[in-house]
C-alpha cells in the first residue's frame, strides 16, 4: 500500500526541502508547484481502483473496458488526463495494490508489467492512445 504513494510523498518531501533550501517567494513557488504535481501523480487523482476479480466480473456484466494503472506512470496520467469526465465509464485496476491485476498485465505484455494496459472483452492494448481508448466504449 505504502509503493502506491511513494512519488506523492517524494515530491511533497522535495517540495519541502526544496522551498526551505530556496526560500522566500520563490521557495513557495517551487513548494507550490511541487504539491500541485504530488496531487496530480497521486492515486486520488484516479477513479476509485478495484480489483482484477471485481473488474472482470463487473466487465463481463457491463461490457466495459478494464484499464490498468499505477501510481506515478506519466503514460497512465497522460490517458487519465485526457478522458476527463469520461473516466468514471471504465474499471480501473492499479497494479501495485492487486497482485493478480499485475499478473493480468504480464499475460499480456508478454511478461512486464507495462501501464496502461487496457483489456476489452474481446482485445488487449498495451500503452494505447487515449484517443484509441476513448473509442472504445
Amino acid at each position: 500500500m505504502t509503493r502506491r504513494w511513494q512519488p506523492t510523498a517524494f515530491l511533497v518531501a522535495v517540495g519541502v526541502l526544496g522551498g526551505f533550501w530556496i526560500g522566500s517567494l520563490p521557495g513557495l513557488a517551487f513548494f507550490v508547484v511541487l504539491v500541485v504535481a504530488a496531487a496530480i501523480v497521486s492515486p486520488r487523482a484516479f477513479p476509485r481502483s478495484v480489483t482484477d476479480a471485481e473488474a472482470r466480473a463487473a466487465q463481463a456484466a457491463d461490457g466495459r473496458p478494464i484499464i490498468y494503472w499505477r501510481p506515478g506512470c506519466p503514460f497512465c496520467l497522460r490517458l487519465r488526463g485526457s478522458l476527463a469526465r469520461q473516466a468514471g465509464r471504465y474499471h480501473w485496476v492499479d497494479i501495485w495494490s492487486d497482485p493478480d491485476g499485475a499478473a493480468s498485465v504480464r499475460t499480456v505484455a508478454d511478461g512486464n508489467e507495462t501501464v496502461p494496459t487496457v483489456v476489452t472483452v474481446d482485445e488487449s492494448f498495451v500503452n494505447p492512445s487515449p484517443q484509441l481508448v476513448r473509442n472504445l466504449h
